[in-house]
């Protein structure tokens, strides 16, 4: 009987290694859909700004880290479809993977950044910077860590874990506001936000000092995979009675940001063991 325990223990991990391994594919896959998403939601609010709100609009209504004028939100809209659909495809996977993350970095340090340090309590902005800081990171880790060097790789996975400890703290500093978010029919609502603040701590903590990276990793991207078909597509097809909610660039660009997190945290757990191998 003594025996057998760690026999079972050990086809146990040996089972789950096999599952998180299996996530490189469809994480890889939901990622690319996500940042195709947020590609065509830019062109089209792009279009939005100069047709049906007349030539002297020059806000784009979506993406606070898009710049703020049509032709050049159409140019990165279309880029990032492009990459996108790159990172499907190993052979542009690297190319499409870099041009992304670095036209993600500029946006968020550029346009994000000085707005951030001239308000630097404001939670909403915080998040704004670092919603694009972490897609931009995770593409650059995608393609692999020896497909850049060691402390480029060492800093896209320290920006991650910072941001998601970040994310965790501000659900206790916003508990009452984000409880407030959550439907009805989920109950204990300053509960569930502060658990997943919990959550968000410590799969930051894990990705940032090495220590169960890879089920810190896949943690995550579940728990962001459930907030997404539990809070985030129900809100956008309007089925939570807010007002708009269908039509609401804001509601469908942090639908597609979560989804890129989820894809994301899954396809770098998958590589994760075999690049320590």
């Amino acid at each position: 009987m003594a025996n057998e325990i760690p026999a079972l223990r050990k086809r146990f991990e040996s089972r789950l290694d096999e599952i998180v391994d299996a996530l490189d594919r469809p994480g890889r896959a939901i990622f690319s859909f996500a940042i195709v998403a947020l590609g065509a939601e830019t062109l089209v609010c792009a279009r939005t700004s100069q047709n049906a709100l007349g030539p002297g609009y020059n806000a784009i209504p979506v993406l606070p880290w898009v710049p703020a004028i049509p032709w050049l939100a159409v140019a990165f809209g279309a880029i990032w479809i492009t990459c996108g659909a790159g990172l499907l495809f190993r052979r542009r996977l690297r190319a499409s993977a870099f041009l992304l993350g670095a036209l993600l970095v500029a946006c968020a340090l550029i346009i994000v950044l000085p707005r951030y340090i001239a308000l630097p309590g404001d939670m909403g902005l915080r998040t704004v910077l670092l919603e694009p800081l972490t897609l931009a990171c995770m593409a650059l880790l995608i393609p692999g860590r020896t497909a850049m060097p060691a402390l480029l790789a060492r800093t896209c996975r320290t920006t991650i874990a910072i941001a998601m400890i970040v994310f965790g703290v501000d659900h206790f500093l916003g508990l009452v506001f984000i409880g407030s978010l959550l439907p009805d029919w989920i109950p204990w609502h300053l509960f569930w936000v502060a658990f997943f603040g919990l959550v968000l701590i410590a799969g930051g903590v894990g990705i940032g000092l090495g220590v169960l990276e890879r089920w810190s990793l896949a943690g995550l991207g579940l728990m962001f995979g459930i907030w997404v078909i539990t809070l985030h597509v129900p809100r956008t097809l309007g089925f939570y009675g807010i007002p708009g909610a269908l039509t609401d660039p804001d509601q469908w660009s942090s639908l597609f940001i979560a989804i890129g997190i989820w894809g994301g945290s899954w396809a770098l757990a998958a590589q994760s063991r075999f690049e320590r191998a």
